[in-house]
């Protein structure tokens, strides 16, 4: 790899190992983005919007959108929009998760979206997520929180008591994911509040009561390059944390000259169907004012472009019979352009032939993809985002292996190569006119 490539690369590690949640995620970006000149702004307060001006604004600590206010009327020269989700597939804890069970406390999980479940088991597993509580003047307050240490684990069943387990295997996500945390204490008294509370008290020494909590499992193995070359990365939540990196990356070198958006919305994994998902109202509501108008907002979208990044499916060597054989993207070989004819995908000839000419400017590499026609399809926010806003869109994203696993794999060299497409794109000095 290239000094660059490892730079970024190196960047991107950080960025996951850090971001163990959403909301984790998304305070990374918010620091990060403040460090490159980006002014905070609230949703509830009146915005003073200046040419030139870099600003960011979050919902619900998990959803964010960063927008560089360009020179210009953005209802002819466009915007140039870029999405992706801060949310990934994984294991949720249950309000009340306490299950004691042959002297072991466990806790309940719900599946949160479309998780490859099998990996979960025998993996070093700990917890974080946002606590919301009170200090002793009662006042709410609402904290993330990370235990780092293996904490949990989700032990197999030996096969000696199952002998027909690698022939076939169904998990029952009630029965079989709850993980082992401890011993369970005499007494039958709930406990884990109070180790929820000891761990909040750790950087919120005030905390008095833990009122609520939002947490999740994580994988405690950090992200790594692998291979006999070291040309792979390995890792929980590159989809789709990967594409949210390098659309931060992007718009924090954005020029000023134009008005450049970033979308990172969560929930696209259960439907986007929130006020902080795509199907919401949070990107349109931060448009309009950037627009100043309905009016403005509408023109503006006809001018401007959206290039939705999220994780595309790399032809996978041991299972090549599940993609359509002239369209099996490879890894390290650069972004791929998502095509669907019933509009999973929102990539049009249009769209997709801006992407490649990009590209082919800023030297990238760029593949396609298309499902078998015998399969079902995955989708993005590209649709969603495009129903809701008006906006031409492009699908597009970094090939990989093992999606919606507890670890995922692409290419080393592959998300520098979408940063490099990205920037372009943010620099791009004029879209071409859409068709009539």
């Amino acid at each position: 790899m290239t000094e660059s490539t490892d730079s970024f690369t190196g960047g991107l590690l950080a960025f996951l190992r850090r971001s163990p949640t959403p909301y984790h995620a998304v305070a990374n970006m918010v620091e990060r983005l403040a460090a490159a000149g980006f002014e905070r702004l609230a949703e509830r307060d009146s915005w003073d919007l200046r040419p030139g001006g870099r600003y960011l604004v979050t919902r619900n600590g998990s959803s964010l959108v960063a927008f560089v206010i360009g020179h210009g009327d953005p209802a002819s020269g466009g915007l140039r929009l870029v999405g992706a989700h801060t949310d990934s597939p994984g294991l949720r804890l249950k309000p009340r998760p306490e299950v004691r069970r042959h002297g072991y406390l466990q806790l309940g999980v719900e599946v949160y979206g479309g998780a490859l479940l099998n990996p979960w088991f025998d993996r070093d597993l700990s917890i974080a997520g946002r606590v919301s509580y009170v200090e002793g003047d009662e006042r709410l307050r609402h904290a993330l929180i990370d235990f780092e240490d293996p904490v949990a684990v989700i032990p197999s069943l030996a096969i000696h008591l199952d002998r027909e387990v690698n022939d076939h295997r169904t998990i029952n996500a009630q029965k079989d994911l709850p993980p082992v945390v401890m011993r369970a204490p005499a007494g039958g008294e709930p406990v884990f509040h109070d180790i929820v509370l000891r761990r909040l008290r750790v950087t919120h020494p005030g905390a008095a009561r833990v009122l609520d909590f939002e947490l999740s499992l994580y994988d405690c193995q950090p992200p790594a390059l692998a291979g006999l070359e070291r040309e792979f990365l390995t890792g929980a939540r590159l989809d789709n944390l990967l594409s949210c990196y390098a659309g931060m990356e992007s718009i924090a070198g954005a020029s000023g000259a134009r008005h450049c958006v970033l979308v990172c919305n969560d929930h696209e994994e259960v439907g986007s169907l929130s006020a902080p998902g795509a199907q919401g109202p949070f990107l349109r509501s931060v448009l309009r004012r950037i627009a100043g108008s309905a009016e403005t907002l509408d023109r503006a979208m006809a001018a401007s472009m959206l290039v939705s990044a999220d994780n595309a499916h790399g032809i996978h060597p041991n299972f090549a019979d599940r993609h359509d054989e002239q369209h099996g993207p490879v890894l390290n070989a650069g972004p791929v352009i998502k095509i669907n004819a019933s509009q999973r995908y929102a990539s049009t000839s249009e769209t997709a032939a801006l992407f490649r000419q990009l590209c082919e400017h800023a030297d990238v590499p760029v593949q396609s993809f298309v499902n078998r026609a015998d399969l079902a399809c995955g989708s993005t926010i590209g649709p969603i985002t495009s129903a809701e806003i008006g906006v031409r869109t492009l699908d597009v994203g970094v090939a990989s292996f093992a999606m919606h696993s507890i670890r995922e794999m692409t290419g080393a060299r592959d998300p520098e190569y979408l940063f490099r497409a990205l920037s372009a794109f943010y620099a791009l000095e004029d879209l071409p006119e859409p068709p009539r």
